[in-house]
């Protein structure tokens, strides 16, 4: 039977995006959430519990506080409050914590740390999934319950001012707003400003009852200086005069209202020692959480420290509150020290709704719910309830009332806490089986790929699938049978929380026979390509190539690595593999070098006779004559690789040191950024050099590196680019200073710091001059086709525009990560891959390598919190969505842009020297 190559790729693809489909639906759970929908928002709260009496509290409680005020500082780290940067720059928030009528709490965002999803948390108590991380860049409108939509259908008055991300997420929900952009990170002071700017106003009015602001300045500083700017001191010193401002206006308001007010600072998450945020690190899930109320009345002597809550418990305590029925998707508890001074009946009155609410929400997604501890710790709290309530209203007010209360509190607290650690792990929860099979999918289709791909690839050719024999069609029979008894065992003791058992029998069962038919494909395949290895050929050249270990090193390197992506491990510490990976080429390149100069190659008499007489390339074929089987074998030979006794002098010293100094360079690099899990916490030189003591050093470093920048690109560039590149370095230098990262000379002190707008531009002037100098000289050598020379140097100069680029992106301690970059290609070019002579499969991969490395040696890691977003509003004075996405994209990726940039000037200027496997 023939299939097509065309219908036979077509198969792949959509079994591709199957498998695909399958992993992501397992890695990526289905959000806990409430499937009753909006049609029940208006249901009855859960009545009181009783035993025999009839209680007549059958409606929500009253609200708690008249007016409520939430002050969300973007990237509030816990430290900067409780810690001595609170103490130093925040005093009055510091008194309000230490003496004041307030609880202070360290809420702990769950990952990921992003604005949008964090606010999601806050307002609905759920766990936002990491789908939202793409969402955050245009939040869509937020259909899930939630306590804004609560508010607005109870008639509360809502105003808002701050990030417009709010304003996309609840869209005609607030009475009055003004939003500003969150992205343009390079405005810290507006950005305040203009939130600022209408608390007067709004404070001596009497018309609203939620306000929330919204500041981003603290977030930009972190992104654009890292939480170790003096930038940060002032920051906080503004917020701590607005948090002033508001609290006096709450409290001289509350003389005429019989309730009190609430005012909540916090901040929807953290920010890591680099500035960003978006992972799991201590720095970023800790946030700060006070709130404050004359309602929280402190005696004489009583010390409240900072206790840990879930950044989800929010919702449910502003619920409370505002006397609002608790978010259906919540999983969060109420903040009990909110209500402690309220009498016994209303206390449990207000535990027992957060935990019919959180029994019902897990009833609706873990079909075992009766097994939960916290559920039937629950049924047990209303039991008891229902008693406490009967003595209640037999007015019984002996010492056993006030026991029974008490024990009866502390069973809702532990059923509250059991509930929601329940529901947390069923958002947390992998689906294994879906993830297995999507993965099992996608490897059978790679495998026909790999077996298939020389008679597929071509759009005329015809895959020749073979009919099996009767005993293999057994085989391919018996297949679909057992996994549908595996299939049957899972779903039966996974309890119905997998993907693929809430299928129709049906669908299950074409999934598994697609199993089973690709399975049997890949072992008829294999079967045929073993039966066909016996007719090869047994006069292949015996000789071994000198670079058939490193060939091997390549080989399993690649392989190794991509295997080791099936572990979140070593995906969380890649860094590692990749420094690992990069040292031990260099250490086989040592012995293959040394073993051609010292040893020579035992091999080469046979294979390579005229290895050395023609460094450049190979004789030219006789005249007339096609170069036939034989001559091209030479041909190949003599290439790769040749003796280097041909070497003599410091060329031949250069080439024995290159991966002595290769492996120096990656050792100070190394130091230069730690990242990863394991290791981001560790002190390194980074930290060292942005640490506003070493400006001077960093200065000097940074105008160093400059310098190597120039000496190493300008080498291959027209005139004109050489010109361009120095001006264009020297403004790089301006640029830095003039936004407070580095000193002048002869400046002493800090001068005030502007945002280095007029400085960027220059210098992307100059980045498009080198990069139209260069495609230029591309477009034209495209043209004439007969001139090597012009084409060459037109890659050169684009790349050479794409490294004036990234010095302007690069953090200032990162210059030299850019410098000794460059080094290492000049390194590697000169001694290495010439004089070595390797072919250009194994430069690709090389290249590939060193990209990787220098991704992160960058400092980055397969934490969002690494992106250096501020790198997109460079030389910007507004938010422009597509040249900050590309620059961000840019200064992420340098480390590989670079290295395969640099890869296609090898392989265009050795054309000649270069052969493939």
């Amino acid at each position: 039977m023939r299939l097509g190559s065309g219908t036979f790729a077509a198969c792949c693809v959509v079994i591709e995006v199957l498998g695909v489909a399958l992993f992501l639906r397992g890695f990526f759970p289905a959000p806990v959430c409430s499937f009753s929908g909006t049609e029940h928002q208006t249901e009855s709260p859960a009545p009181e519990p009783s035993a025999g009496a009839i209680s007549n509290w059958t409606k929500l409680p009253p609200p708690l506080f008249s007016k409520v005020v939430i002050m969300l500082i973007d990237a509030l780290r816990d430290d900067f409050v409780f810690g001595s940067k609170g103490v130093k720059f925040m005093p009055y928030t510091t008194y309000l914590v230490e003496k004041g009528s307030s609880h202070s709490f360290v809420a702990e965002a769950k990952p990921p740390t992003v604005t949008m999803p964090r606010i999601k948390a806050l307002m609905t108590g759920s766990l936002p999934g990491f789908i939202d991380v793409v969402r955050n860049l245009n939040s869509p409108t937020l259909l899930e319950d939630n306590v804004i939509t609560r508010a607005k259908a109870a008639g509360k008055r809502i105003i808002f001012y701050g990030d417009e991300t709010w304003v996309k997420l609840f869209p005609k929900h607030f009475v009055e707003y003004d939003g500003t952009t969150s992205f343009f990170v390079s405005d810290y002071t507006e950005v305040d400003d203009n939130v600022t700017r209408h608390l007067d106003k709004v404070l001596k009015r009497r018309d609203w009852d939620v306000l929330i602001l919204h500041y981003l300045g603290l977030d930009h500083i972190g992104h654009t200086s890292g939480p170790s700017s003096p930038l940060i001191g002032r920051k906080l010193s503004e917020m701590d005069s607005v948090l002033m401002k508001i609290h006096t206006s709450l409290l001289s308001e509350e003389r005429e209202t019989l309730l009190p007010n609430l005012l909540v600072l916090c901040g929807d998450h953290g920010m890591s020692e680099a500035g960003g945020h978006g992972a799991s690190s201590v720095e970023e899930v800790n946030t700060a959480m006070i709130l404050i109320s004359s309602a929280f009345e402190r005696k004489p002597g009583d010390v409240r420290r900072p206790k840990y809550i879930q950044q989800t418990d929010l919702a449910a305590t502003l619920s409370i509150g505002l006397g609002l029925p608790i978010p259906k998707s919540s999983i969060g508890n109420l903040i009990f020290p909110v209500v402690e001074g309220k009498p016994m009946r209303e206390q449990l009155r207000f535990l027992h709704l957060n935990t019919v609410q959180l029994s019902k929400l897990l009833q609706e997604n873990v079909p075992s719910y009766k097994k939960e501890p916290g559920f039937e710790q629950f049924k047990v709290s209303e039991r008891l309830h229902g008693n406490w309530v009967r003595l209640y209203l037999e007015e019984n007010s002996s010492e056993v009332l006030s026991n029974l209360g008490s024990k009866v509190r502390r069973q809702y607290l532990d059923a509250l806490r059991a509930l929601s650690l329940s529901l947390s792990r069923q958002a947390a929860q992998y689906d294994v089986y879906s993830m297995a099979v999507g993965t099992v999918l996608v490897l059978e289709v790679l495998a026909l790929l790999l077996l298939s791909g020389p008679r597929a690839l071509s759009g005329k050719a015809e895959l020749d699938v073979p009919l099996p024999s009767p005993a293999f069609s057994l085989l391919c029979y018996l297949l679909p049978l057992g996994l549908a008894a595996l299939h049957v065992t899972v779903c039966t003791s996974a309890g119905g929380t997998c993907y693929l058992c809430s299928l129709p029998w049906l669908t299950a069962g074409g999934v598994m026979v697609l199993i089973s038919t690709l399975l049997c494909a890949v072992l008829s395949a294999l079967t045929g390509m073993f039966a066909g290895g016996k007719r090869l050929s047994k006069n292949l050249p015996q000789c071994n190539s000198r670079s058939s270990e490193l060939d091997l090193l390549i080989l399993l390197g690649t392989v190794g690595h991509t295997l080791s992506l099936g572990a979140s491990s070593f995906i969380e510490e890649e860094p590692q593999t990749w420094y690992f990976l990069v040292n031990t080429l260099c250490l086989a390149l040592c012995h293959e070098i040394y073993r051609n100069c010292f040893l020579g190659d035992d091999c080469a008499p046979q294979c390579c006779p005229h290895a050395g007489e023609d460094f450049d390339g190979v004789a030219a074929a006789p005249q007339g004559k096609s170069p036939g089987p034989d001559v091209w074998e030479l041909d190949r030979a003599s290439r790769h690789p040749s003796p280097l006794g041909v070497l003599r002098g410091p060329e031949r010293w250069m080439v024995l040191a290159s991966p002595w100094l290769i492996l120096t360079c990656c050792r100070l690099l190394r130091s230069l950024n730690q990242t990863g899990v394991q290791w981001a916490h560790r002190p390194d030189l980074g930290h060292w050099l942005t640490s506003p003591d070493h400006k001077v050093e960093l200065s000097v470093l940074a105008a160093v590196s400059l310098i190597m920048i120039f000496v190493l690109v300008q080498k291959r560039c027209s005139l004109a680019s050489k010109v361009a590149m120095a001006f264009g370095l020297l403004g790089i230098y301006c640029y830095r200073v003039a936004i407070g990262n580095l000193l002048f000379p002869w400046q002493q002190n800090n001068k005030d710091i502007s945002k280095g707008i007029t400085e960027a531009r220059f210098v992307y002037v100059f980045v498009l001059g080198i990069l139209f100098t260069g495609t230029k000289g591309l477009l034209k050598s495209q043209i004439t086709a007969d001139d090597f020379t012009v084409k060459t140097v037109g890659l050169w100069e684009i790349y050479s525009g794409l490294v004036l680029l990234a010095a302007l992106l690069l953090r200032p301690h990162n210059l030299p990560v850019l410098a000794l970059s460059l080094v290492i290609q000049t390194i590697m070019t000169q001694f290495v891959w010439r004089p070595l002579r390797h072919n250009a499969a194994e430069v690709t991969v090389m290249h590939y390598w060193f990209g990787q490395a220098f991704f992160y040696f960058q400092g980055n890691s397969n934490s969002i919190a690494t992106v250096d977003i501020s790198a997109g509003f460079v030389g910007l004075d507004a938010y422009v969505e597509i040249p900050a996405m590309l620059l961000t994209t840019f200064a992420t990726y340098t480390g590989p842009v670079l290295w395969a940039s640099h890869l296609v000037n090898f392989l265009t200027s050795e054309a000649s020297r270069l052969w493939w496997p």
